[in-house]
């Protein structure tokens, strides 16, 4: 039973999230008076085929992991395009045009992770509360005097490790989950900052945390536990309930996508500096077990899941790569630029080298799964 359940979730997730991106492009390509040849769930043998009044041929593929929607397009050898056709042709728009195309799909990924996000904030959301555990020995925490019971009340970010408390700026937290992002985002940016801290007797303080004393991110260490913050585990019935009305959920579930977007490209940018283990990626095996279990646990849970890896994969989908949304977007910065496209056949031999290095990316990822999951 758990298996299925697993498995169900893991085919909802790809589903979900690949036929969003791929409907962003889809829209934008409408929007631009492109016409759509084909928009497809998965790959290989077509299990489910229609064809719409305006020739889109809509498939679902047998093989669930992506998908894409074909264009008309000059560029395409396989396409015999008549004349009346090139003015809905995608190579026949202007340069705006077709970057709002390409970048759609990633921008779908990131608007589905606002919205999911919301909807949750909207149900309402146990949270557990900022308390803070005994931080461990030799922790910054520890060194500035930090103990357990403290409660973390406001945030407020420092520019720079001599720029001063600005009174009346500090942020409420309302939660360890909000706090646990700020953090990260710090710790990532090597960027200071206060806390505005109440005692377990009620009395108030504030700390700083300068960013030369934040602890460094490096493959070998956990900042977070150099940095000693850690919560309390209290009982569910102790949690306190975030419910908040449809323009302030947006409002939180937007700054809440902009926070995990940045620490994400943070240590994204990581792993190909050497600062970030590549034992952090995950593949088809890790979305697999974590769909499954978020969704045992309940709706809010999967749908805060599906709301990260939907940002993963907008990321993923920018990186400069052949073959990705990123490099074609490259190639429009080149010819913005240059004044000039790049030519057919120098598009597709980066296309070999952008298959290579995403065949190499997904069996490194493929293998850290077997590692975490299959080998002793």
């Amino acid at each position: 039973m758990q298996a299925l359940m697993t498995l169900a979730a893991f085919l909802v997730t790809l589903g979900v999230l690949v036929s969003f991106h791929e409907f962003g492009h889809f829209l934008a390509a409408r929007a631009c008076g492109v016409r759509v040849l084909r928009f497809a769930v998965g790959f290989g043998k077509p299990l489910f085929t229609y064809r719409a009044s305006n020739q889109t041929e809509w498939v679902l593929a047998a093989i669930p992991l992506g998908g894409y929607v074909k264009l008309l397009d000059g560029r395409d050898r396989e396409q015999v395009i008549t004349p009346q056709e090139e003015v809905n042709a995608f190579d026949s728009k202007k340069l705006w045009q077709r970057s709002f195309i390409v970048a759609a799909g990633p921008f779908a990924n990131f608007l589905l992770s606002v919205i999911l996000f919301a909807v949750i904030y909207v149900s309402g959301v146990p949270q557990l509360p900022a308390i803070l555990d005994a931080p461990p020995e030799n922790s910054l925490a520890a060194k500035l005097g930090l103990s357990k019971g403290d409660r973390v009340v406001a945030w407020q970010d420092l520019s720079d490790d001599k720029a001063l408390i600005r009174q009346g700026e500090f942020d409420p937290i309302p939660s360890w989950n909000a706090l646990r992002w700020d953090l990260l985002n710090s710790i990532t940016a090597h960027q200071g900052f206060a806390l505005e801290m109440q005692s377990p007797n009620g009395g108030s303080f504030t700390k700083v945390f300068p960013a030369r004393d934040l602890p460094q991110v490096t493959p070998e260490s956990d900042p977070m536990q150099a940095l000693g913050i850690r919560p309390i585990i209290t009982p569910p019935a102790t949690w306190q309930e975030l419910q908040l009305g449809p323009i302030d959920a947006l409002a939180y579930a937007s700054h809440r996508v902009w926070l995990i977007t940045k620490v994400s490209v943070r240590l994204m940018a990581g792993i190909f500096t050497g600062n970030t283990s590549i034992k952090q990626l995950g593949g088809p095996l890790s979305i697999a077990d974590m769909a499954g279990k978020s969704a045992q646990v309940g709706w809010q849970p999967f749908f805060a899941f599906l709301a990260l890896i939907s940002i993963s994969i907008g990321l993923l989908n920018l990186l400069p790569f052949p073959m990705l949304d990123g490099g074609q977007l490259l190639y429009d910065a080149w010819e913005l630029v240059a004044g000039k496209r790049i030519s057919i056949s120098m598009q597709e031999r980066f296309q070999k080298v952008g298959f290579l290095l995403l065949i190499s990316l997904s069996l490194l990822a493929l293998f850290n799964d077997l590692q975490r999951y299959l080998l002793p």
